[in-house]
């Protein structure tokens, strides 16, 4: 399976870094191959890191600007022109997505990815991982978009919500 994860490539402390390597860890030792921002600083690297270390693939999308960040040893790195055709090549060449804790570009991608598959152009499961509580306040939003119909599908057809790496890959096993 190509699992793209949006998440930030901020420094963050054990709270963020610990359920990143775990995950990783699983993508990684499944045998699945992660499809990420490309990056070789903070969050990004955590995950590329772990699984690299544990037998995965990694293949990058990173984008012009940002270039001279970009992971040297990723088995394939894509240099998109701009962020929007970035998150057009995540998409493509993703058969799952999955948001881990991030700042603004990663509720950007998050709120992309979620309105492009409430009109239907794509079907692939999507799974807000909530490491520490992160978007417990982002969960209830949605599920008040919900309740009060602002959403013309189910939530639970949007978007799964895990609390843990486990229960997200059992998510993305069963739906992909």
């Amino acid at each position: 399976m190509n699992i793209c994860v949006f998440l930030s490539a901020a420094e963050l402390d054990e709270r963020y870094t610990v359920p990143a390597r775990e995950f990783a860890r699983l993508i990684g030792s499944g045998g699945h191959t992660l499809v990420w921002g490309g990056s070789e600083s903070g969050l990004m690297k955590v995950v590329a890191d772990g699984v690299r270390e544990s037998g995965g693939r990694l293949v990058g999308v990173s984008v012009e600007f940002l270039h001279e960040l970009a992971r040297k040893d990723a088995d394939e790195m894509i240099i998109a022109t701009d962020l929007a055709h970035r998150k057009a090549e995540l998409l493509v060449r993703s058969d799952a997505v999955v948001i881990m804790v991030g700042g603004t570009g990663t509720l950007d991608e998050a709120t992309e990815i979620l309105e492009l598959k409430k009109h239907g152009m794509h079907a692939k499961p999507v799974v807000l991982l909530n490491s520490a509580g992160f978007y417990d306040g982002l969960k209830e939003q949605f599920r008040r978009m919900d309740a009060e119909g602002f959403l013309p599908l189910p939530l639970s057809d949007l978007v799964f919500f895990a609390e843990d790496g486990e229960s997200a890959m059992a998510h993305l096993q069963e739906n992909v």
